[in-house]
């Protein structure tokens, strides 16, 4: 069996241990130069209805920690939709809803057997796999969830150091608009106008340790 890692969309974990997130996204590339492809988990979970067997919730992929049960899972547009309830009588799903509760658990993880794939230049199209489990695992080894939680990061700290009266140098405004997908043409324009003006009225005091204010001049440039 392989496994495959994705960001944790948790959406509405409730009390009760019932919680929504994706298994995995469609689309992009991951660490280990994969994509899996719209239609890969179709027949697998076709053929779980049909024959009444389960996609196993485990423990980082555990077999011997079984921690609940998928109750809905189905292909959308954006990836592999899961609906699952953790069993609170066991005590590692406690756990597990203790961690996901204070947003420590990072990730979804399939647990699949490849049934075809295809190489597309330097990347492997995953186009059928054969799903086994969906495990909530620690650390995502999704490229793209690595990256994003890097850009909130650094999107953090250019808002603490602008509430410091301390604004970042003109290239790392420019470098966060890229992150943010602004064309390079107009990220420089936008940094090294309308931003650079701005740092210049802050330092005159027109409006220090003002973010609101900061963030009015430079919007009009």
């Amino acid at each position: 069996m392989k496994t495959k890692e994705f960001t944790l969309q948790v959406k509405e974990l409730s009390e009760d241990g019932t919680f929504e997130g994706y298994g995995s996204v469609f689309g992009n590339v991951d660490a280990y130069g994969e994509k899996v492809m719209p239609g890969a988990f179709v027949e697998s979970l076709a053929r779980h209805r049909r024959e009444g067997t389960s996609v196993l919730m485990l423990w980082q992929h555990d077999p011997n920690n079984p921690i609940g049960v998928w109750d809905d899972l189905a292909e959308n547009a954006k990836g592999l939709y899961a609906k699952g309830s953790l069993i609170l009588e066991v005590q590692k799903a406690r756990e597990v809803h203790a961690l996901m509760m204070r947003k420590a658990i990072g990730g979804l993880s399939i647990g699949y057997r490849e049934v075809e794939a295809e190489p597309d230049g330097n990347v492997r199209l995953l186009k059928k796999l054969d799903l086994y489990e969906i495990s909530p695992v620690a650390f995502p080894a999704n490229r793209r969830a690595r990256i994003e939680a890097v850009k909130s990061a650094r999107m953090e700290e250019f808002a603490r150091r602008l509430r410091d009266g301390e604004p970042p140098p003109v290239k790392e405004f420019e470098d966060i608009l890229r992150d943010a997908g602004v064309p390079k043409a107009m990220a420089v324009q936008i940094a090294s106008v309308g931003y650079a003006k701005a740092i210049r009225r802050e330092s005159e005091g027109d409006q220090a340790n003002d973010p609101a204010a900061f963030l009015k001049a430079l919007l009009r440039g």
